[in-house]
């Protein structure tokens, strides 16, 4: 198994980073790896909702599906995405800052399915590259002013 985890310290208040980033279609803006995402569901911060995320590994962008199996508003939201090659899940808390802010910590892990497990051992070193960008990625965009024009919100 492969496995990502970052935390990112954002001005943002619990709630905007956790309404922003429970709906998985947002990946594309902060994820360099994914030139685009849609949401398939009538709402996408609930359990059941299903996503179709492009994600670019090593040629053309794949169509990944993904589902939120677990959300508890606002500490954490969990997706997960199986393909005929893998099954990811992706978990994100969001922790009080103290002074203000929150903290976002993202955790993936990728099980390679069959033979392709012969290439884990290198599938983690291209996976922490991809990791890397994704956690730049979501740090600038979470360091923009947060949805609705406030900063952060003191606990």
């Amino acid at each position: 198994m492969a496995s990502y985890v970052a935390s990112v310290d954002s001005p943002w208040d619990r709630e905007a980073a956790f309404e922003y980033l429970a709906d998985f279609s947002t990946i594309s803006e902060w994820d360099p790896n994914v030139p685009s995402a849609r949401c398939l569901s009538d709402d996408p911060r609930a359990v059941g909702a299903r996503f179709e995320v492009d994600f670019e590994f090593l040629g053309p962008a794949q169509k990944l599906p993904y589902e939120t199996i677990e959300i508890e508003a606002p500490r954490f939201v969990t997706f997960r995405s199986e393909t005929a090659t893998a099954v990811s899940v992706d978990r994100m808390t969001f922790d009080l800052k103290p002074g203000g802010g929150t903290i976002v910590t993202y955790d993936a892990n990728v099980t390679l399915k069959s033979a392709l497990r012969l290439f884990e051992l290198p599938f983690r070193l291209v996976f922490r590259r991809f990791g890397d960008g994704a956690r730049d990625g979501l740090q600038r965009k979470l360091t923009e002013v947060q949805p609705g024009g406030a900063r952060s919100e003191t606990p």
